[in-house]
């Protein structure tokens, strides 16, 4: 999964970046200049640890989430976000907004003042507008289709009249993303990256001495607040500075963790381990996957010559101590094809090709 780091101008979005992949770009870009770095982080799960720990393997693996600082956003109302940076915002999963709640002479703000509020009206109005301009080009383009009658005439007024109902959702200023959509209209928007269409969240990138951000409403999506500059300074020290560093501050976690775990948990994503004394390893499917697609995560051979596959939760392991003693207090089960997997699940994939 692919998210991206968007926002206005001096709001800390490289300096999260840097925070959560351990890297050190500038944190000067300028708004209207393309750029996207992209990083691949891990997924902080103490159920991994804690399987390593009893599996001792030559290798642990977390699952994996890849963030891309974007910068070249304006926030400026008029949808005029250049083709090449949409192309690369409409290829991502979802989103991440990072709203300035920082006050800092030093670092001038794009609008003139601190005022996390209007950043965010800003910006969804910014991803509207760009949508209601891709969806009438849209709509112009049916037109001429089916005035020329090169396509087929059912497809043509299906889409049409899809295009239409977004056309009067973006109207009426409302993001896309709370639509429930059949799959067949899912099928026709493939492709097409609406921007209100992605999974969003909001961060509150606070000073060093905030604690909270009064002014900003109720959201329809999730909120978190980040100290990110303390963050940044954190993940760039050395494990035991980390520690007396939180400490000092009252950190019982870094608040990146909660944030990628968020992240994951915004793209309706879950998690099954695969255990031995070669590997553990976290691996990722969508909610809802069944066990035939989450062989296939694995690799394509368990998924074509899928038989069963035996699951046991991680509770059950974890406290029997292995999958011998599950299986003989009948807590290793096997189950088929459409078995629907459960989050933390352990499976083991029976095939033949």
């Amino acid at each position: 999964m692919k998210l991206g780091i968007i926002g206005l101008p001096q709001t800390g979005k490289t300096t999260l970046f840097n925070a959560l992949t351990g890297h050190n770009q500038p944190t000067d870009a300028s708004a209207g200049r393309m750029e996207v770095h992209t990083a691949v982080v891990d997924v902080p799960d103490p159920r991994v640890d804690v399987l390593s720990e009893m599996y001792n393997p030559k290798k642990t693996m977390y699952a994996k989430v890849t963030y891309a600082d974007i910068a070249g956003l304006e926030g400026s109302g008029q949808g005029n976000i250049s083709g090449q940076l949409l192309n690369h915002i409409a290829q991502l999963d979802g989103l991440i907004h990072v709203v300035r709640c920082f006050e800092d002479e030093s670092v001038a703000h794009a609008a003139g003042s601190v005022d996390p509020a209007r950043d965010i009206d800003s910006m969804n109005s910014e991803l509207l507008l760009n949508d209601l301009i891709a969806v009438e080009r849209k709509l112009e383009k049916l037109v001429g289709e089916s005035q020329r009658g090169g396509t087929d005439k059912k497809i043509n007024a299906r889409q049409t009249e899809l295009f239409e109902r977004l056309l009067e959702i973006l109207s009426e200023d409302k993001p896309l993303r709370d639509i429930e959509f059949t799959e067949l209209e899912k099928s026709d928007l493939s492709g097409f990256g609406l921007l209100t269409r992605k999974p969003m969240m909001i961060l509150l990138n606070l000073g060093e001495d905030q604690d909270e951000v009064k002014g900003v409403a109720a959201q329809s999506i999730p909120v978190v607040e980040l100290r990110g500059k303390l963050e940044m300074e954190i993940s760039q020290l050395p494990s035991e500075d980390a520690e007396m560093f939180m400490e000092e501050y009252e950190i019982e976690e870094p608040g990146l963790n909660k944030m990628i775990r968020l992240s994951y948990d915004l793209l309706k994503l879950q998690s099954f381990f695969t255990v031995g004394e070669d590997e553990v390893r976290a691996w990722t499917v969508k909610r809802g996957a069944n066990a035939q697609t989450a062989a296939g995560v694995i690799h394509s051979d368990l998924e074509k010559g899928f038989i069963r596959a035996e699951v046991v939760s991680y509770e059950d392991l974890t406290m029997l101590g292995g999958m011998s003693e599950a299986r003989n207090e009948g807590k290793l089960r096997l189950e088929g094809k459409k078995y629907l997997v459960e989050d933390g699940e352990i499976m083991h994939i029976r095939f033949n090709l």
